[in-house]
């Protein structure tokens, strides 16, 4: 009889276990960054670097980001589990796995203006089961309308300025998180929709790709 090696229930621990080490102790979290394999999500090319602390090249200017900024993202939104949240940027489908199992019986709604990321991190996820994920493929910095509002949403690519047109799409009360500055540096943003008005607190420093679309950075083309 062939043996089967069963199968790994935390293939991201030592992830997990990287982010606690800097200060990361929500178990919630800690738990879905241990369940799920950032090495599923990377092109097989890179896959040797999935427990490095960084970000990694995905193919079209894009990386999947670095645990430690995901798990401090996640954590600002401030999730209870059942909210509806709008990502713009599905890139690897890494952050969007993790969005889906911190609000597991909320609804996650993802655009991504590059088709081939958005149906690779499609196939991954639906390989995993995660139902409750809808994708749109187009310009995230208009977000999504005809979905909206949002509880939440997270901009996982560096916007120019204050993220108007998505902050429009929150709900009172809702949570923004977005990297906002210019190409080379910005600052990682909590925006709280408090009386219609933005309430804005800075979380750290960080470096992210550009946003590109009709409310963020142009597209200047390869």
């Amino acid at each position: 009889m062939p043996s089967h090696r069963p199968r790994d229930p935390f293939p991201g621990a030592a992830i997990a276990q990287q982010v606690r080490q800097r200060g990361i102790r929500d178990p919630r979290l800690l738990n879905v960054l241990a369940r799920l394999s950032r090495r599923q999500f990377l092109p097989p090319e890179e896959r040797r670097f999935a427990l490095d602390d960084r970000a990694i090249p995905i193919g079209h200017d894009q990386t999947i980001s670095q645990p430690f900024m995901v798990a401090v993202m996640t954590l600002e939104l401030a999730l209870t589990g059942t909210e509806r949240v709008l990502e713009i940027g599905t890139g690897s489908g890494y952050q969007t796995a993790v969005l889906s199992l911190m609000a597991e019986e909320g609804e996650i709604f993802t655009i991504e203006r590059h088709a081939t990321l958005s149906l690779r991190a499609r196939t991954i996820l639906d390989g995993l089961g995660r139902t409750n994920i809808r994708y749109l493929i187009g310009d995230g910095t208009l977000g999504w309308p005809a979905e909206a509002p949002f509880d939440r949403i997270l901009v996982t690519a560096g916007a120019p300025g204050f993220p108007s047109a998505l902050f429009n799409q929150l709900i009172e009360g809702g949570r923004l998180v977005a990297p906002v500055g210019d190409e080379y540096s910005q600052e990682l943003m909590l925006f709280r929709k408090q009386n219609g008005r933005p309430e804005s607190r800075s979380i750290m420093g960080c470096r992210f790709v550009k946003l590109i679309g009709a409310e963020g950075w142009i597209d200047q083309g390869p």
